[in-house]
């Protein structure tokens, strides 16, 4: 299938009825990608919960910071990153690849518009490499066998999921899920995760109006609950902090959170 058949097919799959993570990210992100249904929802989550566009924006620079420590205080040279969503600046290849040219990166997500955008994600340096799954975080198996086309498990693997464990039911297992994608990686690989706490009343809100009419609903969940994600492994300081902690730049110019909203962390693979 050609790229231009499987843009179309993508396409023809998008539901512009029904409101998606990734496109009301998107919306609250700045970007364009959107369509009225997911604007009206991030309109409805702002109302409810003002920061939450800051909440996003921090989400974007915590991957920035993390990938940056990961290809280059950590080595890491291949990333296996799911529920990407919509390519914006700042992609984990764009920033691997700034310090490591040979990164190898691998997207995940089952938005079919991220699909139709994918080839912004592919764009990789001459040395390294990228590749796009269209899969579901609820199906490691998938995951892992299309990863393979691209990474080397035997060598180590930073695995990132970025707001996307809320996007998984207690009913889906996602310690479980977790524990899959992690489980052949080579020793030495890294978890970096980070996900919305049920720690700020305003933020419950808003995610209790977004889950009445969204397709897949977010939960969140305790800082220890989302700490949990990473028992078994080596925490890297600061360890699972409010996400405008971990390894704040000097330069950085908001303040502490007073109501955390998301935590965070890295963790390695004994």
């Amino acid at each position: 299938m050609s790229d231009s058949d499987a843009a179309q097919s993508a396409w023809a799959r998008v539901d512009t009825t029904v409101p998606h993570s990734a496109r009301v990210w998107d919306f609250l992100l700045g970007g364009k990608d959107h369509f009225p249904v997911d604007r009206e929802v991030g309109e409805t989550l702002l109302r409810v919960f003002p920061d939450f566009a800051m909440v996003a924006r921090l989400q974007r620079e915590f991957l920035v910071r993390a990938v940056r420590y990961l290809a280059g205080e950590a080595g890491i040279r291949q990333f296996l990153d799911i529920g990407t969503g919509l390519p914006t600046a700042g992609n984990t290849h764009e920033v691997a690849q700034s310090i490591a040219p040979e990164s190898r990166v691998v997207y995940v997500d089952n938005d079919p518009i991220v699909l139709v955008h994918a080839r912004a994600l592919l764009t990789s340096a001459p040395e390294g490499a990228t590749d796009y799954l269209d899969a579901d975080v609820r199906d490691p198996g998938t995951i892992l066998t299309g990863a393979a086309r691209t990474l080397d498990f035997t060598r180590p693997v930073a695995v990132m999921m970025l707001s996307i464990a809320g996007q998984m039911t207690d009913a889906d297992n996602p310690y479980g899920v977790v524990e899959r994608l992690l489980a052949p990686l080579a020793s030495g690989s890294y978890l970096v995760l980070s996900d919305g706490t049920n720690t700020n009343p305003a933020l419950i809100d808003a995610v209790t109006n977004y889950n009445k009419n969204a397709h897949n609903t977010y939960q969140l969940r305790s800082p220890d609950e989302i700490a949990r994600f990473f028992t078994g492994l080596e925490p890297v300081e600061p360890g699972v902090v409010p996400t405008p902690e971990w390894r704040p730049l000097p330069d950085r110019w908001d303040e502490p959170q007073t109501v955390v909203s998301a935590v965070c962390g890295v963790a390695r693979k004994p």
